[in-house]
C-alpha cells in the first residue's frame, strides 16, 4: 500500500468521489465543482432532509431543522456530515439498539441444530462425569499387591458391573470400562509381563488408585458446567451430551430477511447493456449466517418504492437487510419509505469509508432496517459497522476481544473518516490490501480481517485495530454452519 500522496495512477479508483475531493482540499487545492449526478448517486452520505424522524441520530447532536431541499442530491455535504456518526459511535448504537424485551424467548434445540447458538440457561451437569469409576487406559484392575492371578474373563466398555475382585486377582480391562469393586490400580498394558503359570508380575511400581477415573472426576450432578451466554461450539455440543442432554435452551437465531434493491442487477451471466452481476445477493445470506442470523428469505425488489414499502410492513423478519438505495438519488427509496412508515432513524449515515450511507432503523419496537449501500464493498462496510453488533445483541453473542497489529505498510486517510482496509496477517503484522475501492471485492476475498484506519491515515509500523472475518478464525464449516 502506498502511503497518502503518492499512490500511482492505477490505483485511482480505490478513492470514490468524496475521498478525493477531501484529499485535494486537505493538499489544499481548488475543489472543482460536481455535477449534479455525482452529488446525488455517489458513496457519500446524501439522504434526504427529515421532516418526520422520532430520534436523533447517534452522534448526539441535535440536527438542525432542516430546509426544504430543491432536489434530494442538492443537501449540502456539511449537512450529510453534521448528521452522519462516528465510526465507534455507530457500533455502540447497533449494538444498544434492541430495547430490553424484544428478543424472542428461548427456544428448545436439539443437540444437532444448536452449533452457533448462544446458552438462555446455565449448563448444568445432569449425573456425575463419569458416572461409574472408569479404567483410562488397557490393561489389568489388580487388587492388593502382586503378582496376580488373572481371571479368564474380560472387562469391557458397555458392558454390566464385574464381580469384585480380592486380593491378589486381576482381570483384562478395556479403556473406559467399569472398574471392578476392590481394585486397586490399573496396570497398564506395557508395564505387565505373565509367566507361563499365567501369573501377573508389574515391571514398575503400582500407586493405589493409578488409571483409574473416579466417579465425579470432572463434575457431579448439579455442578454448573458453563453460565448462560456462552456460545455454543462443536466442544460445548460434546460437553452438553456427555452431561446427559438431548437438547439444550438457547437463544433463537435473529431472523433476517434480505431486500435486494436495483434494477441494473443480472442474477446470471455476463454484465451487458448497462446491467451488472448482483454480488450481494450470493455474499450476504452466507456472512449473516456467520454472524449468527436465521436468513429467511433473499427478495429482489428491484427500484420499486411500492415494492418495498409493502415488504417493510409485511415482513415478520427481526431484521430487514436492504441493499443499495440509501444515498439520496432518484431512486433511492430506503430514506423516503422509512419516512412513510415513521421509522426511527437511530444511525443516518457514518463517517467512515466505504459505505458512509448506510443506516441503522428503528421500524417496530421488536424489528429493525439496516440499509447498506449497494456499493459491495461499502456494503460490507455496513455489515460490520452496523448489522453485527446489531445481530450480536440480538443472538446474545459475546462481543469478540479488540486487538491491534502493526500495519507493514503505510495507509493513506480520510481526513475526518475512518476507513475500512481489508488486510492479510502475516505473522505479527497486517499487510493492507490494493483493490479496497467501494466497488471492489477483490482484496476483501483474499482478506483475513478488516484494518481499522483512522481519520488521516495510518504509517507503516503503527498499532491499528483488525476486524476479524468470521472464516479467518473458525473455518468455512464452522462459520456458515
Amino acid at each position: 500500500m502506498t502511503a497518502h500522496g503518492t499512490r500511482p495512477g492505477a490505483e485511482a479508483d480505490d478513492l470514490d468521489v468524496e475521498e478525493a475531493l477531501a484529499l485535494v482540499k486537505e493538499a489544499g487545492g481548488q475543489e472543482p465543482a460536481r455535477p449534479p449526478a455525482e452529488r446525488a448517486t455517489g458513496d457519500a452520505p446524501a439522504t434526504p432532509a427529515r421532516e418526520t424522524t422520532r430520534a436523533t441520530p447517534a452522534t448526539g447532536a441535535t440536527p438542525a431543522t432542516p430546509a426544504t431541499p430543491s432536489a434530494p442530491g442538492d443537501r449540502p455535504a456539511s449537512e450529510a456530515r453534521h448528521r452522519a456518526a462516528p465510526w465507534p459511535q455507530a457500533r455502540a448504537a447497533a449494538a444498544r439498539a434492541p430495547r430490553p424485551g424484544s428478543r424472542r424467548p428461548p427456544v428448545s434445540v436439539p443437540l444437532d441444530a444448536a452449533l452457533g447458538l448462544t446458552l438462555a440457561a446455565p449448563l448444568t451437569a445432569l449425573t456425575d462425569l463419569p458416572s461409574f469409576a472408569t479404567s483410562a487406559m488397557d490393561g489389568w484392575a489388580v487388587a492388593g499387591p502382586g503378582p496376580w492371578d488373572v481371571r479368564a474373563e474380560d472387562v469391557l466398555a458397555g458392558h454390566a458391573e464385574p464381580g469384585p475382585l480380592t486380593d491378589g486377582e486381576a482381570v483384562r480391562i478395556a479403556t473406559g470400562a467399569r472398574i471392578p469393586s476392590d481394585t486397586t490400580a490399573v496396570l497398564r498394558s506395557e508395564h505387565g509381563r505373565t509367566d507361563a503359570k499365567g501369573a501377573l508380575y508389574a515391571t514398575r511400581d503400582v500407586v493405589h488408585g493409578q488409571d483409574i477415573r473416579p466417579r465425579g472426576q470432572e463434575c457431579r450432578n448439579g455442578d454448573q458446567l458453563l453460565p448462560a451466554g456462552a456460545l455454543v461450539t462443536p466442544a460445548v455440543l460434546g460437553l452438553a451430551a456427555a452431561a446427559g442432554y438431548d437438547t439444550l435452551t438457547a437463544v433463537p437465531r435473529p431472523r433476517v430477511e434480505v431486500l435486494v434493491l436495483g434494477d441494473e442487477l443480472l442474477t446470471e451471466g455476463l454484465p451487458h447493456d448497462g446491467l451488472v452481476r448482483d454480488a450481494l445477493g450470493p455474499l450476504l445470506p452466507p456472512w449473516l449466517r456467520a454472524l449468527g442470523a436465521d436468513v429467511t428469505a433473499v427478495r429482489r425488489l428491484g427500484d420499486d418504492a411500492e415494492a418495498l414499502h409493502h415488504a417493510l410492513t409485511t415482513s415478520g423478519a427481526d431484521v430487514i437487510v436492504t441493499t443499495g438505495g440509501t444515498a439520496a438519488g432518484p431512486l433511492d427509496h430506503v430514506h423516503p419509505t422509512l419516512r412513510r412508515i415513521g421509522a426511527e432513524l437511530l444511525v443516518d449515515g457514518v463517517k467512515v469509508r466505504p459505505g458512509h450511507p448506510m443506516l441503522l432503523a428503528r421500524l417496530k419496537d421488536d424489528q429493525h432496517l439496516v440499509g447498506l449501500p449497494g456499493n459491495p464493498l461499502a456494503a460490507v462496510s455496513g455489515l460490520l459497522t452496523l448489522a453485527e453488533p446489531l445481530l450480536r445483541t440480538l443472538a446474545a453473542r459475546p462481543a469478540p476481544e479488540p486487538y491491534t497489529l502493526p500495519l507493514r505498510d503505510a495507509v493513506h486517510g480520510h481526513p475526518y473518516d475512518t476507513r475500512l482496509v481489508p488486510a492479510v496477517l502475516r505473522g505479527d503484522r497486517a499487510v493492507p490490501l490494493h483493490y479496497n475501492g467501494p466497488a471492489m471485492l477483490r482484496g476483501i476475498a483474499a482478506a483475513d480481517a478488516l484494518a481499522v484506519v483512522p481519520p488521516g491515515g495510518a504509517r507503516p509500523g503503527q498499532e491499528t485495530e483488525l476486524l476479524d472475518l468470521p472464516w479467518a478464525t473458525g473455518g468455512i464449516g464452522v462459520c456458515f454452519t
